[in-house]
């Protein structure tokens, strides 16, 4: 490759990881399409690289939502029985179900989510309500620190039985389609478990870190992850990352949806077309 296209990638990276860090969702969903459409690269180095932004992303974004004390640790390894649980159920479910139906419904899913997060765009932080038994059990109530409002924000886990059903389904998903799944783990922690944004977003870069390292060996035995690719994005996300988890703290719980949503739109109107046999 030419020094003008590593550039190229490592810019687009650097976009990457700064968008993956605030949204949750890693650099894949820019990472991929700048690889194959702008750049001429084959699908599966793509992807492989793409492996290898999540993982950077993660160690630039994780590390830092950790120290300030955003990232739940508790309900991101909490949550992680479940996506490890549906991922494996869902490699062995692989070769038996139709792949292209299931990226539809997918893709259905994840805009119909974008319209609901549309309608909470005015919510800074979740309604209080009574703290259940079981979240008191599992010890899922805790608080951050936010800058912006120069307050600790306590929060405590609604509805962990659909929160820990619905990160199940995006392992589910993940293993069968070979995605990641960082949207819908923020879709499961915002959504159904009723977190701040902040702290989804910062917990899911947590959960797809550890997920996308488990997976990038299998990537690197088959050949798949190219170095002269690899290392531009990697460099890129990892500084990205690390402007996203500075900026992050600052901004408010709604300017951080704004960001989720565009990214939402994406992932499911690629993943729509994808399944209509004329994405990506």
């Amino acid at each position: 490759m030419t020094l003008g296209t590593d550039l190229g990638i490592f810019a687009v990276s650097l976009l990457a990881g700064v968008i993956g860090a605030l949204a949750g969702v890693g650099g894949g969903i820019l990472v991929i399409p700048a690889l194959t459409i702008l750049f001429g690269v084959d699908i599966r180095l793509a992807i492989g690289a793409s492996i290898v932004s999540v993982i950077a992303t993660s160690s630039g974004a994780a590390a830092a939502y950790v120290k300030d004390r955003i990232t739940d640790m508790r309900v991101g390894m909490f949550l992680e029985l479940a996506t490890t649980s549906g991922a494996v159920a869902g490699a062995l479910l692989a070769a038996v179900v139709a792949p292209a139906l299931l990226y539809v419904l997918l893709g259905l899913v994840l805009l119909f989510s974008a319209a609901q997060q549309v309608l909470r765009l005015g919510e800074e932080l979740p309604p209080e309500t009574r703290v259940s038994p079981l979240t008191n059990r599992l010890r899922l109530v805790s608080s951050y620190p936010d800058p912006r409002l120069g307050v600790d924000v306590p929060y405590a886990a609604q509805r962990v039985p659909l929160g820990f059903v619905m990160m199940g389904g995006a392992g589910l998903v993940s293993g069968l389609l070979g995605i990641g799944s960082g949207a819908l783990k923020v879709l499961a922690m915002d959504g159904a478990m009723r977190l701040p944004m902040k702290v989804s977003s910062a917990t899911s870069n947590f959960m797809i870190g550890v997920t996308a390292a488990a997976s990038a060996g299998i990537y690197l035995g088959r050949g798949d992850v190219d170095p002269t690719i690899a290392v531009p994005v990697a460099l890129g996300v990892l500084a990205g990352a690390t402007m996203g988890a500075r900026v992050l703290p600052h901004l408010s719980n709604r300017s951080v949806r704004l960001v989720f949503v565009p990214v939402l739109v994406g992932v499911g109107v690629e993943t729509l077309l994808r399944g209509l046999g004329v994405g990506i």
